[in-house]
C-alpha cells in the first residue's frame, strides 16, 4: 500500500467518523443515568460473579447473544486462499465462516516448522519430541486507518507488530473490523467486529500447533478498543495489550469517531469496567506522551487505570494490570508489546479466568 493510499483511506475514516459523531450525539438533558454496574471493591468471588453479569448483560446489547448460544453449530470450513513464505514463518490468506450466512477473509502467519527458522530463532527451538501444539498465538487487530495487512507492515504505525511475533515464534491472526456499516440486519458494529475476532479465535484454537492456555491479543487505536472487547468477552485470551486507547467514555464523546457506542452501552459501564472483565488475566494498555488533550492522554489513562487496578487488587494480582506511557505518540511502542508477550505467553498462564 502506498503513502497515498494510506492517507486517502485515513481522510475516508476521518470523515464517515465526522458523520456517525454527529448523528450519535443526544439533545441536552436527553442522556439517562450512566454506569449503573461500575465496578466497587469486593471479594474475588463478588468480583467473578460480577463480571459475568457485566457479560450477561453485554451479550444482548452487542446484539450476540444469539449467536453466543449457537457458537458451536457454526462450522469454519476454513479454505486456503494463498499463501507466501516469509523469514521463519508462513503468511497464508484464509477465508473462515464467521456466521452461517456470512464469511470472512483472515490472514494468518505459521510457523515454518515447529523447531522454528530465521535468523533470530536459534535460542527458542523447541526440545525434540515437543508436543505440536506448543506455539502462543496473537489476534493482532488493526484501526480505523488500516486493513488486516496492515498489522503486518512495518513502515506502518503498527510496526509490523504481528509480523514481529510471527518472526519470534507465534501464530499471529488478523481481520478486517473496520466497517462503518452492518453487514447483517439486527446487528451492531461494535458487535460484528467483536464476533469476527472471536472467531479469528475460534480458528487459531483449529491449528494443531497452537497452545490454547496461551492465546493473546493485541490492537492500536480501534485495535486496541477492539483488544479490550475481546479480552473483556472472550475468556480464552490470556493477555490483552491495547495500544493507543485507554481512555473515559466522556473523551470519546467529542471529536472521535462515534461507532464505539451502542444503545444501553453507557447507561451500564465506561472503559474502565469494560477492561475489568479481562482481570485477573494479563493487561497492558500503552499510551503515548505525545497524544494531544484531545485524543488519548496519559493522564486520562492513568485515571481510567487507578479504577481498574481495584479488581486486579481484588484478585491479588495487582501487577497483572499495567499501563506504559511511551515517548511517542498515537503509535504502538513495538519493545513494550513484544516483552509484554514474552513475559506472560512462553508459559501457560497461571490463575487465567477460566
Amino acid at each position: 500500500m502506498t503513502g497515498n493510499d494510506t492517507r486517502r483511506r485515513w481522510l475516508v475514516g476521518v470523515v464517515i467518523c465526522g458523520l456517525l459523531s454527529i448523528a450519535a450525539r443526544l439533545p441536552a438533558g436527553d442522556e439517562p443515568a450512566l454506569r449503573g454496574m461500575r465496578y466497587t471493591p469486593r471479594s474475588p468471588v463478588e468480583a467473578a460473579a460480577w463480571q459475568q453479569d457485566v457479560r450477561n448483560k453485554l451479550w444482548p446489547l452487542l446484539k450476540l447473544d444469539d449467536l453466543i448460544a449457537d457458537r458451536a453449530s457454526i462450522a469454519l470450513n476454513p479454505t486456503q486462499i494463498s499463501a507466501e513464505k516469509k523469514d521463519g514463518y508462513e503468511l497464508q490468506e484464509v477465508e473462515i465462516n464467521s456466521t452461517p450466512a456470512r464469511r470472512i477473509k483472515v490472514l494468518v502467519a505459521r510457523p515454518a516448522a515447529e523447531t522454528g527458522t530465521g535468523t533470530d530463532q536459534a535460542d527458542r527451538r523447541l526440545p525434540a519430541g515437543s508436543a505440536i501444539s506448543s506455539h502462543p498465538a496473537v489476534v493482532c487487530i488493526h484501526g480505523h486507518s488500516g486493513n488486516r495487512r496492515i498489522v503486518y507492515d512495518g513502515n506502518s504505525l503498527y510496526r509490523g507488530f504481528a509480523a514481529a511475533l510471527a518472526e519470534r515464534g507465534y501464530v499471529t491472526i488478523a481481520a478486517d473490523v473496520c466497517q462503518h456499516a452492518v453487514y447483517e440486519n439486527e446487528r451492531t458494529l461494535m458487535g460484528e467486529r467483536l464476533w469476527d475476532l472471536m472467531r479469528c479465535v475460534d480458528y487459531l484454537e483449529s491449528l494443531p500447533e497452537v497452545d490454547k492456555s496461551r492465546i493473546g491479543c493485541g490492537g492500536l487505536s480501534l485495535g486496541g478498543e477492539m483488544a479490550m472487547w475481546l479480552g473483556a468477552m472472550d475468556t480464552r485470551i490470556a493477555a490483552t495489550l491495547s495500544s493507543g486507547f485507554l481512555t473515559r467514555m466522556d473523551q470519546m464523546e467529542r471529536n472521535h469517531c462515534m461507532c464505539w457506542k451502542f444503545d444501553g452501552l453507557r447507561e451500564l459501564v465506561d472503559f474502565a469496567d469494560i477492561y475489568s472483565l479481562t482481570a485477573p488475566r494479563a493487561l497492558l494498555c500503552q499510551n503515548g506522551l505525545q497524544e494531544p488533550s484531545s485524543q488519548f492522554p496519559v493522564s486520562l489513562a492513568a485515571d481510567a487505570l487507578r479504577e481498574i487496578g481495584l479488581i486486579y487488587t481484588d484478585y491479588g494480582r495487582p501487577q497483572n494490570a499495567a499501563l506504559q506511557a511511551h515517548l511517542e505518540g498515537h503509535i504502538i511502542h513495538l519493545p513494550g508489546l513484544l516483552a509484554f508477550f514474552e513475559e506472560n505467553m512462553r508459559k501457560a498462564p497461571k490463575d487465567a479466568e477460566k
